[in-house]
């Protein structure tokens, strides 16, 4: 996945994030589902920014980015802050 299309995932992930509130102001989606649902994209959002980050430092390393490969939600989770 190249950054174009990485950032695109983001931005298909923020848009469902978005749509989940909406049904659950709408009442067509328990509190339940959303925040179970939510919890999956907050995950998957985590492994594109951390995928994004790592392309762009390899790239400032003079390295090819395009070795850079997506980490488990695990590995990316496990993260110390």
């Amino acid at each position: 996945m190249d950054d174009k299309e990485v950032l695109g995932r983001i931005h298909g992930l923020v848009d469902e994030e978005h749509k989940l509130r909406e049904q659950l102001s709408r009442g067509t989606l328990s509190a339940a589902e959303e925040h179970a649902r939510l919890k999956e994209l907050e995950e998957a959002l985590d492994q594109c920014w951390d995928l994004l980050r790592r392309r762009r430092a390899a790239r400032a390393a003079g390295n090819n980015p395009d070795t850079e490969q997506a980490h488990s939600v695990g590995e990316v989770e496990g993260y110390i802050q």
